[in-house]
């Protein structure tokens, strides 16, 4: 073997406990189908030190950003991104080589004494630093006669959960994703139905980049990449690019595919907007053939975005992404 073969690969990756937990993962598998070494070089985002709202911040690319431009200095070898944090257009210097097999994509909650969402006391508060997840709770709980708080919070898992065992707040909703990756799910007291909460697109997805040069680099992550898992976030994220939203607005989707025993026959791609307080929502959804292509998964996204227009879903999202 020649010496370029056994060099390490460098991985940049966020410094949080979550990120450093599924880079490690990545890590792994990169190091099985590359036969190479795979170390962490650890990145600081804009979105780990800013202690703003992620909606003041605009959301888009806070994570992404600082990763993307160390690919692009060549400092690391590829990056691995949650690739709900990915700004929806892509650059062209650098490709999605992967999107490895999705997690669990739903939102979960952590309560006080194990308490399920529809056993939660009259008033009890209820900590998200999402607008997507504060429209849709709110929304269920007007629908089915709940009284909530929404409570905006940022800060890792343990922050969120401590918020919980302090008494701070009596639930905060989570990705089931995130917790499972860290070792926590177990802490979960409820898994929100998708037809409670839909999470945001691309939710429970891993995104791995690299520079759109290395060829060989690319067919080698390219082993990772799972067909069904890309054609659904690109659906979403299509979706989301056509609703013209950052990744911090109030937009929930999920593409799911539906089988007939082992046979994949149809995807259905799911929508909804809505305003934070829960008042007005637009939720659709469309159902049609697998897409075989990029291109197809993008229409339908566009579709299915077109429809939600139509029927007022850019007066619910306040700010539109510039």
């Amino acid at each position: 073997m020649s010496g370029m073969s056994t060099k390490a690969l460098r991985l940049g990756t966020r410094r949080s406990k979550l990120a450093m937990a599924q880079s490690g993962q990545v890590a792994d598998a990169v190091s099985r189908v590359t036969g190479r070494p795979v170390e962490l070089v650890e990145i600081t985002t804009y979105g780990d030190v800013s202690r703003e709202q992620l909606a003041q911040i605009g959301g888009t690319g806070v994570f992404v950003t600082a990763l993307r431009d160390a690919l692009a200095r060549g400092e690391v070898d590829f990056a691995v991104h949650s690739l709900k944090d990915l700004p929806t257009t892509q650059p062209e210097d650098l490709v999605l080589a992967a999107v490895p097999v999705r997690e669990d994509p739903r939102d979960v909650i952590v309560a006080r004494d194990a308490l399920k969402f529809t056993d939660l006391p009259r008033g009890a508060r209820i900590g998200t630093g999402s607008p997507r997840r504060m429209a849709q709770l709110n929304a269920y709980a007007r629908s089915h006669g709940l009284d909530i708080e929404t409570v905006p919070i940022r800060g890792n898992v343990d922050t969120r959960i401590r918020y919980v065992h302090d008494g701070e707040l009596d639930a905060v909703v989570l990705a089931a994703a995130g917790l499972s990756r860290i070792g926590r799910i177990d802490e979960v007291t409820d898994f929100l139905s998708i037809d409670t909460v839909l999470p945001a697109p691309g939710q429970g997805a891993l995104a791995i980049e690299c520079a759109a040069h290395d060829a060989a680099l690319i067919a080698s992550l390219g082993e990772l990449d799972d067909p069904f898992t890309r054609v659904a976030v690109t659906a979403e994220r299509s979706l989301l690019a056509a609703l013209e939203a950052g990744c911090s607005a109030p937009v929930g989707a999920l593409a799911d595919l539906l089988a007939d025993g082992q046979i994949v026959k149809e995807m259905r791609l799911r929508g909804v907007v809505g305003t934070t307080d829960g008042a007005r929502t637009v939720q659709l959804s469309t159902t049609g053939p697998v897409p075989e292509t990029h291109d197809g998964a993008m229409a339908l996204g566009r579709e299915l975005a077109a429809e939600m227009l139509a029927q007022g879903a850019a007066g619910l999202m306040g700010e539109r992404a510039q």
